[in-house]
Parts: structure tokens; C-alpha cells; sequence
């Protein structure tokens, strides 16, 4: 499937950590703003990029009336439980945007994408239990805010509506991998799912959304090579005497998740869309391996070159042009001597004219021999 436009700004999602504050931080503002200075700090440490992100619910209207009194349902109770004001969330995300991280909220109903809006959130995140929510998404949408969607529990015609949907209104999304299950087990992830959606969406930015709890290291190694860019974990403190969910990521951990981002990085090098570009030790390194250019006779000046005038051998001297640019017909412009190197000042062509390749003729090799 190949519907996204080139176009459309991805920029946004490129290398995007997103930390979720779990369980709505437990309704807590003094325990949210907590978990932001502790994880800001981990974040500017690392240097990398990232978004704490939100939960916004309308409680009132989010909670059919008849069943407010259901705190046996383990969702409605939780709800109930977390619910904060308007301005606590509105100081919050204040506080994101002065530790230096991007303010960003999953919006569950119509109303809390009006706090998007008015909080100036610069994405909005998609649950996976919404990706077929035609409502929800439609007002999304109507908000122009780029948005990430996680997969878990959705269906290929779910996704490709989804993907389909944005693309006709010219607005970025980021699709995650995630499989819904809290905590997941190493064995669980379906990492492979990444090179589907790649495969599948070209045109979208893929990422990883995880609730592992077993390891912060080799998934962010797998996930990155195969191509996700974006990163999803839910983060928690220990602290006033809650439990930490065992999906949840406290900050060492989360240090050495972003610590395995930089060694993905690192390792896997220039991106997989376009041919690397090697190390100057490396081009050295293989320099000394090109065999140069020598006259293997007595060479007057304006003698055209031809497969007789010359032979090949090692070492490549500074200056001296080797294998890779040797070209017959080419006129000598000073005369050489037999066995001497075929220097760039030898010829007057492309390389000797642009001081670019010049520059870069005469800085590789090795020191000439005196005895030469």
C-alpha cells in the first residue's frame, strides 16, 4: 500500500522518544510533576529527543451516569481515581515544555482534543483500543495535529483506513508496532511486525511501543535496525508508597534504554535509504591497498597515455593517481621519467582542475620515497 504523499512532514516523529506518565500518574499533580523533573533529567543527560505525554479524559461525560457507582469495573474505578482538573494538566504541561521535553496527551473523547488544542500540543497520540474510533478520530483530524497511532489488537483494514484517512487530509502520522499485552515478554513483541508496516507504508514513519518488562536493551537494538524511529515506554517512579506496574520504566532504566538508542545508532550507522559514507580511517585504511600509477618508460610532455605507458603497483603515493582514475588518451603535460609515479600535476584533466578532487589526490596515500 502506497497512499501517503512525500509531501507530508514526517520530520516531527524522526527519533522520538515518548514517555508516558502511567496510570495518569495516579491523579496525582505533585506525583506527575515528579516523574517529569526525575525523567527530564534522564532525558538531557542523553541527549535525546523526547515527549512526555499525557492522559486526558472528560470524566464526567467519559462515565455513562448509571455506572459511576460500578467501581467493581477495574477501568471505570481507575478512571474515577486519576481524575484531575483542567488546570493542574494545563501546569503540567508548562512543566514539560520548561524541563525541555515536548508536551503530548492521548485524548480518549471529543472534549479532551479541545485541551490539545488549547494547550498547543504539538502531536496527539492515538490509543490502540481507538484506531477504529470514527468520531474521536474525525475530531482528531479536524485539530490538523500530526498524530501516533498504536497497532495493538487492530485489524489490516483498520490500519489501512486509518493511514488512507490522514493521507487525504495531508496530516503526519506515525504508526507504532505494539502488542497489547501488560507486561509482555521477550517472546511476545513480534518485532518483524516493523518491517511489515515499513514494507507496507512506506510513506509513514514506524516506531515501537512497548510494555516489556524484562529488558531496555536488545528490542531498542532490533527495533531501531529494522527501521522503527519512534519509541514508546510507559514511565513511573517508586515513590509514596505505590507499586510500580511491572510494564512501567523507572529512570535508570529508562537511561539505559536511550543509552541502547545511542548504540543502535552507532552500530547501524547511515540510514538504510541511502549508500553510507565511509569513515576517513576506513578510506585511508583502504588507500593503502590501490595500487598507483608508474611510467614504465620515458615519457615526453604531450604524449597521449595508452595501456603501454604505465604499470600498476603499490604503494600509492601522495599525489599520485591510482587505478580508479587512470584514463587512456589523457596528454602528458610535463614530460617522466621511467618508473617514476603518474602524479595529478602530470596531466591536465578533471582531477587536476578541481581543486576539490585535487585536495583530495594529494592528502591520501603514502610519503614519496626519495630513492624515487
Amino acid at each position: 500500500m502506497n497512499l501517503n504523499r512525500d509531501h507530508i512532514n514526517r520530520d516531527i516523529f524522526e527519533d522520538l522518544f515518548v514517555l508516558e506518565l502511567a496510570n495518569n500518574h495516579w491523579g496525582s499533580f505533585e506525583r506527575g510533576a515528579r516523574i517529569v523533573n526525575d525523567f527530564a533529567k534522564v532525558v538531557r543527560y542523553n541527549n535525546v529527543r523526547a515527549a512526555i505525554k499525557l492522559q486526558f479524559r472528560n470524566v464526567d461525560e467519559f462515565i455513562h451516569p448509571a455506572y459511576r457507582h460500578r467501581t467493581d469495573i477495574r477501568y471505570i474505578k481507575k478512571t474515577l481515581d486519576t481524575k484531575m482538573s483542567v488546570e493542574d494538566y494545563a501546569e503540567l504541561c508548562q512543566l514539560v515544555r520548561r524541563s525541555g521535553c515536548i508536551p503530548m496527551a492521548t485524548p480518549f473523547d471529543e472534549a479532551s482534543v479541545e485541551l490539545c488544542e488549547r494547550f498547543d500540543l504539538p502531536i496527539i497520540k492515538l490509543a490502540s483500543s481507538d484506531v477504529n474510533d470514527w468520531v474521536l478520530i474525525e475530531r482528531i483530524a479536524h485539530s490538523k495535529t500530526p498524530v501516533i497511532a498504536s497497532t495493538g489488537g487492530s485489524s489490516l483494514k483498520d490500519l489501512d483506513d486509518l493511514v488512507t484517512f490522514f493521507t487525504n487530509r495531508n496530516i503526519a502520522l506515525a504508526l507504532n508496532h505494539c502488542v497489547s499485552l501488560y507486561p509482555s515478554e521477550d517472546g511476545e513483541l513480534q518485532l518483524n511486525q516493523i518491517d511489515f508496516l515499513r514494507d507496507r507504508y512506506p510513506r509513514v514513519t514506524i516506531g515501537f511501543s512497548t510494555h516489556e518488562h524484562t529488558d531496555w536493551t536488545s528490542s531498542m537494538l532490533l527495533a531501531y535496525a529494522k527501521g522503527a524511529r519512534t519509541f514508546e515506554r510507559h514511565i513511573d517512579i517508586a515513590a509514596d508508597g505505590v507499586t510500580v506496574s511491572p510494564y512501567c520504566t523507572v529512570p535508570d532504566q529508562c537511561d539505559e534504554w536511550f543509552r541502547a538508542f545511542h548504540k543502535a545508532k552507532e552500530m547501524c550507522g547511515s540510514p538504510g535509504t541511502a549508500k553510507r559514507l565511509p569513515d576517513h580511517r576506513e578510506v585511508d585504511y583502504l588507500d593503502g591497498l590501490v595500487r598507483g600509477v608508474y611510467a614504465a618508460r620515458d615519457l615526453p610532455a604531450g604524449h597521449e597515455l595508452n595501456d603501454g605507458d604505465f604499470f600498476l603497483a603499490v604503494p600509492l603515493l601522495k599525489g599520485q593517481l591510482s587505478c580508479r582514475e587512470l584514463i587512456s588518451g589523457e596528454p602528458l603535460a610535463v614530460e617522466i621519467e621511467a618508473g617514476q609515479p603518474l602524479t595529478v600535476a602530470h596531466l591536465d584533466n578533471p582531477y587536476s582542475r578541481s581543486p576539490h578532487l585535487r585536495k583530495h589526490i594529494e592528502r591520501r596515500g603514502m610519503e614519496h620515497d626519495d630513492a624515487l
